[in-house]
């Protein structure tokens, strides 16, 4: 017989402890929501792999990653956030109470964010595992070619990220050698960025290769190169290899409920807001520009506070603006807006005349257009009107005194 899971209730889940995620948990902690957090492997995500971050504004002395996502994991436990190292098996995220289950756990939340990040795509070459992250292998030019300083790395790919990073790498490395599965001359990247890595004298092409394997004592030594022409091995010498050949994002549980691009990853608005109600997404799992430990930070505050906001939105709506006690007039408006703001002493007016037995409700859409969504609402001023917690008439055009009173 299948044991029956523990059921836990949350304010907001987070699945994912990345910086996106605990950003995300410090703001909704700090909002005093009942925050859980969970993360199936490391908290800190990828960026506890780095050796050195010398862009992350405040810490001028080029701190681990680890050092710095350790600091937020702490603030967050400090507001009061729950951990949980555990890996998430399925998710219902389309009813009002979202549901995420584990083995052991089944959690119900009023809101769901996604900071599940992603992973880079590896080359499968021999002994490769052996060599990720701060052993030699890196997947980050932004986040480690300072520390690359005169000496010789080598970038596997040739696409626009591959050949950039590779460029951008020139800055600091002695000498960059490329590893191209193409015949000469002929890459994935741009035009542009063609030429301009082929002139430039820092970087050297090894064409027609792939990754056979990867090879050292205790860091990466040499990066073992096959021509996939002639099968000759060709080992590369080397401080530091840079692999640019893709990126995973971990959405594969969402599939059939959250909108995915043809990559994989999720589209969100400025509010971090996905096509689901209540089901925010932040950091690298987002489809956006550019995935660093900064924007990471960004998202998860905005996520955090969208989250926020949707839940309190939630609980006016149902518990205030929807109630069945007496009829209500609820004026949705713009506070901006000159003939929003001159209807206001108008249906006041009516509220007055009808001596109490109506409630008036007044929903400004200026800074949120939430719960004005709810209500089926696209322009603004309107009118709507409820009975028994159902809305009865809407009104949204030639709206004046006469025809406001004559819906009572």
């Amino acid at each position: 017989m299948a044991r029956e899971k523990a059921v836990e209730h949350y304010d907001v889940v987070i699945i994912g402890a990345g910086p996106a995620g605990l950003t995300a948990a410090i703001y909704a902690g700090r909002a005093r929501l009942n925050t859980l957090l969970i993360e199936k492997s490391l908290v800190g995500g990828l960026a506890t792999y780095t050796n050195e971050i010398e862009n992350y504004p405040g810490f001028p002395d080029k701190p681990k990653g680890e050092e710095i996502t350790n600091l937020m994991k702490k603030q967050a436990q400090n507001l009061g956030v729950k951990f949980k190292g555990v890996l998430v098996q399925s998710v219902d995220l389309m009813g009002e109470e979202k549901v995420v289950e584990t083995f052991r756990n089944k959690f119900i939340a009023k809101s769901v964010i996604i900071s599940t990040g992603g992973r880079p795509r590896t080359t499968g070459g021999r002994d490769e595992e052996k060599y990720l992250y701060d052993k030699g292998i890196s997947f980050c030019a932004t986040c480690d070619a300072a520390a690359n300083e005169g000496k010789h790395v080598v970038v596997i790919g040739s696409g626009d990220a591959a050949i950039e990073e590779g460029m951008f790498l020139t800055k600091f490395a002695r000498k960059v050698t490329v590893s191209v599965m193409h015949d000469k001359g002929i890459m994935d990247c741009n035009e542009i960025a063609k030429e301009a890595a082929l002139k430039n004298p820092k970087m050297d092409f090894v064409w027609n290769s792939v990754v056979e394997g990867f090879a050292g004592e205790d860091h990466l030594e040499r990066v073992v190169l096959k021509n996939v022409k002639t099968n000759e091995l060709i080992p590369v010498e080397c401080d530091n290899c840079f692999e640019f050949i893709g990126y995973i994002p971990n959405t594969e549980i969402f599939k059939g409920q959250v909108n995915l691009t043809p990559r994989g990853y999720i589209p969100t608005n400025e509010m971090m807001e996905t096509n689901i109600e209540g089901v925010f997404a932040c950091g690298d799992v987002r489809d956006k520009w550019l995935r660093q430990v900064a924007t990471a930070v960004g998202d998860g505050a905005v996520a955090a506070v969208a989250a926020e906001k949707y839940i309190a939105e939630s609980e006016t709506f149902e518990n205030y603006i929807m109630q069945k006690e007496k009829p209500s007039l609820i004026y949705v408006y713009n506070a901006v807006d000159q003939e929003s703001r001159e209807l206001l002493p108008v249906v006041e007016r009516v509220e007055q005349e009808l001596g109490g037995s109506i409630q008036l409700v007044k929903v400004d859409c200026y800074k949120s257009q939430g719960i004005a969504k709810r209500l089926g609402i696209e322009t603004f001023p309107s009118v709507v009107c409820t009975q028994d917690g159902k809305i009865a008439s809407v009104l949204n055009e030639n709206l004046n005194y006469e025809a406001i009173r004559a819906l009572y």
